[in-house]
């Protein structure tokens, strides 16, 4: 609760009490939030931001690893025009060694989006990837709902959740052996 002045409709004044989030005449309107995926599985979190936040800006960042050099690479970036001033929500619904999380965060900064107004969201995170994104940007606030000890020699995270974009898109992963099937054989 904050303190302030406070008026009735027939002009009586006096101390009052408000909330905070609710406006009054001289409050300014509220930060602006934008949410940013991760492609492809940070996508399927957007229904859910836009649920709750009506009038949020959506942008996609496309960043795929380079499998001969192990590296992420910037494929694709729509971002809505100044977002400096934004709460950024970006979202990957896995992130295990923070590679393409933390190529995605330098993209925001280059934005001129301040590291303390980015938020990292994901379902699942590897130690790994938390590490990794906390030691490089450690004022980005990380959300998750849980977090898992190993990534496997294909840095997928161990036990997992299994290529969370195909689980949820209804296609299917590799022929050449499952998630389940890595899990066990990296016990």
């Amino acid at each position: 609760m904050l303190r302030g002045e406070a008026g009735t409709r027939r002009g009586a004044a006096g101390a009052g009490l408000g909330w905070p989030g609710r406006r009054g005449p001289a409050q300014p309107p509220p930060p602006q939030i934008t949410g940013v995926s991760i492609l492809r599985a940070g996508e399927t979190m957007e229904p859910a931001l836009r649920a709750v936040c009506k009038d949020v800006r959506i942008g996609t960042i496309l960043i795929q690893t380079n499998q001969l050099t192990g590296e992420p690479e910037l494929h694709y970036l729509r971002l809505p025009k100044d977002i400096s001033d934004d709460h950024v929500i970006l979202m990957d619904c896995t992130v295990s060694t923070g590679a393409a999380a933390m190529m995605a965060v330098r993209v925001l900064l280059d934005h001129d989006v301040p590291e303390d107004k980015i938020f990292l969201l994901s379902l699942l995170m590897a130690e790994m990837g938390v590490h990794s994104v906390a030691y490089a940007f450690p004022r980005v606030r990380i959300i998750t709902t849980a977090v898992d000890k190993r990534v496997n020699d294909l840095f997928r995270i161990i036990p997992g959740i299994g290529n969370f974009g195909d689980r949820y898109f209804g296609t299917d992963a590799a022929p050449d052996g499952s998630d389940e099937e890595e899990a066990a054989s990296m016990s």
